[in-house]
């Protein structure tokens, strides 16, 4: 295996000196330059893997150095350091591609952890621009179905980020299974036999989130009667899973960011610190790169979180894959609900597969559930699908309300009624579920709740 090499840009000889001889020691090869312009003009004639900076130099400064060396060499790890440095200085340096900023004493063995890191992301991008996707990555991450080029591509990623201890970033639009994908990272991982733990940041308010994270401890607050362990204790060792981490509010960012500098927490109400071994896995349908420039994600947070950055394509830019999916739930409901649905039509396979599914895998999944308890046996045709996908009523107005020869399920003709009107007044609002209830005299919670329980929050999401 080739000895990884590095080069190491301080216009402070003995600074220099003392770290390069300490990472010699480690087992790497190691370049020295005495100022930015140096290093530039060494990178010219000499291939390194990763670059480790002061920012403090005469003539090209650090800054300016970096940018000029991302030009030059887009996929080059940057580590960098100073002793002057701010939240200004780190944001600029993050925005130019440094991987990881140090501030001045640092301790050795830290830098040769981030140094670690950063070969191990160095490594892992490379291999994912060079490979093609393989039909192996199929059998080996049964749960997320698709044969199209675009997830073969995702298999062999994540076939690849699992072998790593990087922070990974999973984006895709809501329904097209990002705990999956999280979850098969860690399973295919070295720590697939320690606890998988997901949150939703979301889904949990935000004055409880804190302590739901990081534990509390008994009379920290009214009602904590007793010393709660949080996730990332219980996920010590393995993998924490935080979804919708772009709902996280700001104060609880600067806690998870220095979770993620120090690798050590502090449970709400303790005076001191504890130890965690945890990677971090976390996923968003938003875009987190607005959300960084409207100032309501900190922007130090996000390249912590997106060293390795996973996107889910959606349904409707894998149509190919809808046959399998539709086929594959078929058969997972036939044997669910004891049902004998024989399989679907060309032509309503074809609306299926026309359609843009704003709710994605999900929302093609719920639609196939229903099917199959409402259709019982036979073929699936197109007079089976809701006008929503065929854009096409199956029954005159006049008609719309006569009782068919074979009966109706009552239940299901009044949910299907209540769904399409609480659609409808999620579009007039553009998702805004707080108008929409207004519209619907209902309360904003009883909307939420029927959202949640009918599995329509997906589609919601997606009209906002």
């Amino acid at each position: 295996m080739e000895t990884p090499r590095l080069l190491i840009a301080d216009d402070d000889k003995k600074t220099r000196d003392f770290v390069a001889a300490f990472l010699k020691y480690k087992g790497y090869d190691v370049l020295q330059a005495f100022d930015g312009q140096d290093a530039l003009e060494k990178l010219e004639v000499e291939d390194v893997h990763l670059v480790i900076t002061d920012l403090m130099m005469p003539r090209v400064n650090g800054l300016e150095f970096v940018k000029k060396l991302k030009a030059m060499r887009p996929g080059t790890v940057v580590i960098a350091y100073s002793a002057f440095g701010n939240y200004e200085m780190t944001s600029n340096l993050l925005k130019a591609g440094v991987f990881f900023y140090l501030e001045k004493p640092f301790n050795l063995d830290e830098l040769e952890t981030h140094v670690k890191r950063g070969l191990e992301h160095q490594s892992l991008q490379s291999q994912t621009y060079r490979s093609k996707p393989a039909l192996k990555s199929r059998s080996l991450i049964p749960n997320i179905i698709g044969e199209s080029p675009r997830m073969l591509s995702l298999f062999e990623l994540i076939e690849k980020v699992a072998e790593s201890d990087s922070t990974v970033l999973i984006q895709g639009e809501s329904g097209t299974g990002k705990e999956l994908v999280a979850r098969a990272v860690h399973d295919l991982g070295t720590r697939k036999n320690r606890n998988f733990v997901p949150v939703n940041c979301a889904a949990i308010p935000d004055e409880l989130l804190e302590s739901e994270l990081f534990g509390h401890v008994k009379g920290s607050f009214t009602g904590a009667i007793a010393t709660r362990i949080g996730r990332f204790e219980m996920a010590d060792k393995g993998t924490l899973f935080l979804d919708e981490i772009g709902d996280m509010k700001p104060n609880l960012q600067v806690k998870l960011l220095r979770v993620l500098q120090n690798r050590e927490l502090e449970p709400v109400g303790a005076t001191r610190s504890k130890k965690v071994d945890v990677r971090i896995i976390a996923a968003t349908n938003q875009n987190l790169e607005k959300l960084v420039a409207s100032k309501q994600f900190r922007e130090d947070l996000f390249y912590r979180i997106s060293v390795i950055p996973i996107f889910i394509p959606p349904l409707r830019e894998r149509r190919e894959d809808i046959p399998l999916l539709v086929n594959t739930f078929l058969d997972r409901f036939n044997r669910n609900k004891k049902s004998k649905v024989k399989g679907i039509d060309a032509d309503a396979m074809e609306i299926l597969g026309n359609y843009d599914w704003p709710g994605n895998v999900r929302e093609l999944e719920n639609l196939v559930e229903r099917l199959v308890i409402l259709k019982g046996f036979g073929t699936l045709g197109v007079k089976d699908l809701p006008e929503k996908y065929t854009g096409v009523s199956l029954s005159a107005p006049s008609e719309a309300l006569a009782l068919p020869d074979a009966g109706i399920c009552l239940n299901t003709v009044v949910e299907e009624f209540e769904n399409n009107l609480i659609l409808q007044a999620l579009k007039k609002t553009g998702g805004n579920k707080k108008e929409a209830a207004l519209l619907l005299n209902l309360k904003r919670t009883t909307l939420i709740e029927k959202l949640k329980k009918r599995k329509l929050d997906v589609i919601s999401t997606s009209l906002a």
